[in-house]
């Protein structure tokens, strides 16, 4: 719970920022590359976690790391948060600063989940369907799991639509287990 709350106040104190800098776009772009840096390396993850790695060293590393490829304003940010040794809420800063950064832009996040990937024939329907909720513009975020067999789940803020073979098969064996065979005879 901590880590979601602090996450959240250097998210928003970061958007006014860089709302106050002129910077907004950049900023959301630079996030945006954080949050993949800590999404798909692991040892990132951990090295930003370490207690035994010293505060400095950790901000040498991350100057060199994303050297070149921040905005100063955002550079500037990243190492105001590792001076006050919360580098361990980045990744979850960055999401958080781009889950209110479309709150503030009325973007709407979709995300699509199906066995086996969609068309775009496919996308092209689920863009319509959830943009018909008035909604100025659509991120879809595409995830399969071959655990639901087949169908889709697609989830856009607090709903979600189940049509999974999985969800059918759960419902029908309840059905079953709710209502006993009686015997005749």
């Amino acid at each position: 719970m901590e880590g979601t709350r602090a996450a959240s106040r250097y998210a928003k104190s970061f958007l006014d920022l860089s709302l106050e800098q002129g910077v907004l776009e950049k900023a959301y772009a630079d996030m945006k590359y954080i949050a993949e840096v800590c999404k798909t390396n692991s040892d990132f993850r951990t090295f930003l976690k370490s207690p035994i790695i010293k505060t400095d060293k950790k901000q040498a590393v991350l100057k060199e790391v994303f050297s070149g490829k921040l905005d100063k304003v955002t550079d500037a940010f990243v190492q105001l948060i590792t001076a006050k040794r919360r580098e361990i809420y980045l990744a979850e800063i960055a999401e958080e600063f781009l889950n209110q950064y479309n709150a503030k832009k009325e973007i709407l996040k979709a995300v699509v989940t199906t066995a086996s990937g969609i068309d775009d024939a496919t996308r092209k329907k689920v863009l319509e369907l959830v943009k018909g909720t008035g909604q100025n513009e659509v991120i879809l975020e595409e995830k399969i799991d071959k655990d639901i067999i087949g169908g889709f789940i697609i989830r856009v803020g607090d709903k979600q639509i189940d049509a999974s073979i999985a969800r059918k098969l759960s419902n029908l064996k309840r059905g079953f287990k709710e209502n006993p065979f009686v015997k005749k005879g």
